[in-house]
């Protein structure tokens, strides 16, 4: 099982809190560093010290750390054109010697495009153009050298696109997609991803969309085991009630409420909790939500204490 650290810094979190974390979890051995792309806090958090960038995030820790792989849960596809993006991604792929791994989304958050002007059309279109940001982007990374890229679509043409630069990783960076979605989501994870993944959700909900792209894959002759199923959760880890509670309490959350919808109790809890997950769903990595950026002790106990018994 790979334990993967994914953080929320728009709910309040500076560039040198987040190299703290990145930094904790390469040490303490984990598969990767992510963090969400959001420009606005939720919830009752002050958002102080003010949002950060994902991908100038990234390009940060890629000369920072030595090891750990670094992504999104998720771009949102609302917030860059797909081509200056697909530069981005592909550069910080370079700078990091290529650890980086892209998820890509619809984007959703109402807020946080009002508040920075950006443009957040109806449903469908978002989709649509999620779409085409998936079949730019691939294209662009996937075009040999050499050659050229184009592409017509209702939202998005690009003509001769010299396809520059290329990521370090051949022919590209993996691709992460997710959501609840019954028939796009699945289909555009079985035509796009190498991994699926689904956020704070239950076993019963994550299996029958699992299934779901798994059929979506195999109605266009993928095989479906070539898609990495994968969850995110968050976490409060201790080792007794009193230091679970802790760790609940300082997330504004209950212990009870975080046993049915996250990953919380003692180390044997949480390892019987995760081989759960592992049984109804067949996942292989899970992403550990870590809201307190500031307990750098939980993500070293999950390490010594959670994972050595994963194997």
């Amino acid at each position: 099982m790979d334990l993967r650290i994914f953080t929320e810094p728009q709910q309040g979190a500076s560039y040198d809190d987040l190299l703290r974390v990145a930094r904790t979890a390469e040490a303490a051995g984990y598969d990767a560093f992510f963090r969400s792309d959001h420009y606005l806090k939720m919830g009752s958090a002050d958002g102080l010290p003010g949002p950060t960038d994902a991908w100038i995030t990234l390009a940060g820790l890629a000369r920072e750390t030595e090891r750990i792989r670094l992504g999104t849960l998720v771009t949102a596809a609302t917030f860059r054109h797909p081509g200056p993006l697909a530069i981005s991604v592909a550069q910080v792929d370079q700078m990091s010697g290529g650890r980086v791994e892209f998820g890509l989304g619809a984007g959703w958050y109402d807020d946080e495009h009002t508040a920075y002007g950006l443009d957040l059309p109806p449903l469908k279109e978002r989709f649509d153009r999620y779409a085409e940001q998936l079949e730019v982007i691939t294209g662009l990374w996937r075009t040999p050298m050499g050659e050229t890229f184009s592409f017509s679509g209702k939202y998005y043409t690009l003509a001769d696109a010299p396809a520059l630069p290329k990521p370090a990783q051949s022919p590209a960076p993996p691709v992460i997609v997710g959501g609840q979605g019954k028939k796009r989501t699945p289909e555009l994870a079985a035509k796009f991803a190498d991994e699926f993944n689904l956020a704070f959700v239950d076993t019963d909900t994550a299996a029958a969309q699992f299934d779901r792209v798994a059929s979506a894959a195999t109605a266009i002759g993928r095989d479906p085991k070539e898609i990495l199923r994968s969850v995110a959760l968050v976490v409060a880890v201790g080792r007794d009630g009193a230091e679970v509670a802790r760790r609940a309490d300082a997330l504004g959350r209950q212990v009870d409420e975080l046993h049915a919808n996250g990953l919380a109790g003692t180390a044997a809890e949480v390892v019987d909790r995760i081989g759960q997950w592992r049984e109804k769903t067949g996942i292989t990595r899970l992403y550990l939500q870590v809201l307190d950026l500031s307990d750098l002790a939980q993500i070293e106990f999950i390490a010594s204490e959670v994972a050595p018994q994963l194997d």
